[in-house]
């Protein structure tokens, strides 16, 4: 988000040669504390006394600059660093905690004011459908009874159909699959002939909604063009497999006139799909395009279909955006707004009929209503998904697709030609914990410690648990529920997947486990480390009598990176017990005992992953309000910025409020300012 950037640009200042003062009025707080005083007290050293400028950063002058609330973002900036401990450094002496507190909540107050004096609310983006949202918002449209065409970033597959959301519970036993590391998705039913243009990756730190990652280019324009032919002329669009086949192209009667029936069928259609009122000269544009077909000897199936292919290569249909009349004038359309932001957000597609109607009506977004719909909506099966974009994307397993442990050392990893890999069956274990947490409406924190998960055969072999039956292969994985008595296990923290696709193949990545932690856990991502920094040595070259933690002394050293191992040290070192395929180890290979001790935000110390837990836990707000930065980003399609820091405030109280339901935290989400305000509008030529 727009905070870390500032923070990159603080801590590269700090180690550069650059000049930088922070700007700070004199403030001090109700009970007489003095901000001003405590940067004297515990900065000026470094900072600007007896022309001592570490970094060129002069604090001295804070006082006779410009009002630190006018600049938002480099308030939260300091906010932050200070609040997660990252400053001072570790070689001076701390903030007192008494003081840290005061401070921090000085710096909030600033930042509220700061932000609540901007009234300006940061407009979602003008953005296309993702590949994944135009496959199901074309697989709605229709009630197509297949595929339209194969979806890689599908992580996990429902083979015995046990999501079923409306029961509020998942079964005990299910049966999955994976098609990007397995071949089970070669034959999902779907259109044949239709291919689709290329996936849209996830943006670094975000996700792949992210508004400026969605350009629509001319050549991907054409690309929609033919994809849309592709589909209306694919030998799988027929009456069997179009579900609204009958309401839209089969022929009329011989008593109705087909003109008359164009325009009526047309106007349904582009309300569907343009998910708004259509203007009648919208309509009539589409239908005079049908109207001439038919005048050229085509049949009526033969023209809807041509308008279909139109429709669904339409900017009106491919961006997500606010909604206007046709002279580019805001109307009141809050609510069509909220309900297409909504559907895409839950559903990963159109609105459908009901939420539809209530936007139409007016009534969405009246509290109670607003609240009805959400609930219906997660009751849906249309919420797997919510499922299957979100939890990979914000947990990263797409990392996992190039996860490859050193085949000689870790030969049990493979199995079965062409070597599928464990990861396979790895995947599955965190997103099916998300998906009990959502259809169960189980508190959020079981995501960092949960006394179940899910296990497959071949899983529970891995982690050296009794299979309890045949291992199974890389089409079909049947999964159960487990109890997890022993808590280093349970969580999306430290299992076999993230453990594994944040390692390298010979040996693990503390500083890569550490990044991953901060990004996902508590979504402050570091900045990349410095180009010059020599790698670590590889494992041959280096001491065999050193822990991990020991060969990274050196890099500590370093004053442009001990700010950054300082942070994530702890983070990546309290899962070193892990090895780089997920299984437990006491000892390395050199016989050194495992050192997994550290301090979370230099206070909550701890010696091992369950400690590690608890400390997080212990910080919990701030693990609520770093989901709900997730859920907040991939909804509206932006990174998240000061402005948005009021409205993660109010959800954290509010899910504390309801014991960190998962519910409570979609809910609160959907009625946040940032969720409800207003995205950039689309500009459309006039019709004429």
């Amino acid at each position: 988000m727009i905070q870390h950037f500032y923070r990159v640009i603080f801590s590269s200042l700090l180690s550069s040669g650059s000049t930088f003062v922070l700007p700070f009025q004199h403030a001090s707080a109700s009970n007489g504390f003095s901000i001003e005083e405590t940067f004297k007290t515990h900065c000026i050293e470094c900072h600007g006394a007896k022309d001592k400028v570490k970094g060129d950063v002069d604090l001295t002058s804070f006082s006779e600059g410009a009002d630190i609330k006018e600049d938002p973002e480099l308030l939260q900036m300091v906010l932050e660093v200070i609040d997660f401990g990252e400053m001072p450094p570790e070689e001076n002496d701390p903030i007192p905690p008494n003081d840290q507190k005061v401070i921090v909540t000085e710096l909030k107050k600033m930042l509220k004011e700061a932000v609540s004096s901007n009234e300006e609310v940061i407009k979602a983006p003008i953005r296309r459908m993702t590949r994944f949202q135009y496959a199901n918002a074309v697989k709605d449209l229709l009630g197509l009874k297949v595929e339209v065409f194969p979806l890689p970033e599908k992580m996990m597959r429902d083979r015995s159909g046990y999501f079923k959301p409306e029961t509020r519970k998942m079964p005990d036993k299910m049966t999955v699959s994976s098609r990007p590391l397995g071949k089970s998705g070669l034959i999902e039913p779907r259109m044949d002939g239709v291919a689709p243009f290329p996936q849209d990756l996830r943006a670094e730190h975000g996700y792949d909604t992210q508004g400026d990652h969605l350009s629509l280019s001319p050549l991907l324009m054409e690309d929609f063009f033919r994809l849309s032919r592709s589909i209306v002329q694919s030998p799988s669009f027929n009456p069997k497999n179009v579900g609204t086949w009958k309401i839209y192209f089969e022929e009329p009667g011989n008593e109705i006139n087909q003109e008359d029936e164009i325009g009526k069928r047309l106007r349904k259609l582009l309300t569907h799909a343009f998910r708004r009122p259509v203007d009648k000269k919208v309509v009539n544009k589409y239908a005079a395009y049908a109207k001439d077909g038919l005048a050229e000897g085509k049949s009526f199936r033969e023209v809807m279909k041509e308008v279909l292919s139109a429709v669904l290569a339409s900017p009106r249909f491919l961006y997500l955006y606010d909604g206007g009349d046709t002279e580019g004038k805001s109307q009141p359309m809050e609510d069509i707004n909220l309900a297409s932001r909504l559907s895409f957000f839950l559903w990963g597609s159109l609105p459908d009929e009901d939420l539809l109607n209530s936007a139409k009506d007016g009534t969405l977004s009246d509290e109670e209503t607003l609240e009805k719909q959400v609930d219906r909506m997660l009751l849906n099966h249309k919420l797997k998904r919510f499922c299957d974009s979100f939890p990979t994307q914000w947990l990263q397993l797409d990392r996992i697709i190039s996860a490859v442990p050193d085949e000689k050392k870790y030969n049990d990893f493979y199995y079965a030609a062409p070597l599928y890999r464990t990861t396979m069956d790895m995947m599955m274990e965190p997103l099916l914990l998300f998906e009990t947490v959502l259809i169960e409406d189980r508190s959020v924190l079981e995501l960092i410690d949960s006394n179940y998960t899910f296990r497959s055969p071949r899983l529970r072999k891995w982690y050296g648990e009794e299979p309890g039956g045949r291992l199974g292969g890389p089409v079909t994985i049947p999964f159960a529920k487990q109890p997890v008595a022993d808590r280093r296990h349970g969580g999306v923290i430290t299992n076999g997947a993230v453990m594994t696709m944040t390692s390298g193949p010979l040996e693990t990545k503390p500083i890569t486990r550490g990044a991953w932690i901060a990004g996902v856990i508590f979504n402050s991502p570091p900045p990349p480390p410095p180009a010059e920094v020599p790698p670590l040595p590889e494992d041959k070259a280096h001491d065999d009598s050193l822990t991990l933690r020991e060969r990274f002394a050196d890099h500590r050293e370093r004053a442009d990176c001990a700010g950054c191992h300082e942070k994530l040290d702890p983070l990546g070192f309290a899962l070193e017990n892990f090895d780089p395929v997920g299984r437990w180890r006491e000892k390395y290979e050199n016989g050194r005992d495992v050192d997994s001790y550290g301090t979370l935000f230099r206070t909550h110390k701890f010696s091992n992953v369950v400690e590690f837990k608890d400390a997080i836990l212990k910080e919990k707000d701030r693990f609520v309000r770093a989901l709900a930065g997730h859920l907040l980003a991939f909804g509206l399609g932006r990174e998240l910025s000061p402005a948005d820091s009021l409205a993660l405030d109010e959800i954290v109280e509010r899910v504390k409020a309801e014991d960190y339901s998962m519910k409570s935290m979609i809910h609160a989400v959907v009625a946040s300012k940032p969720f409800r305000g207003p995205s950039r509008k689309l500009a459309l030529h006039k019709t004429k």
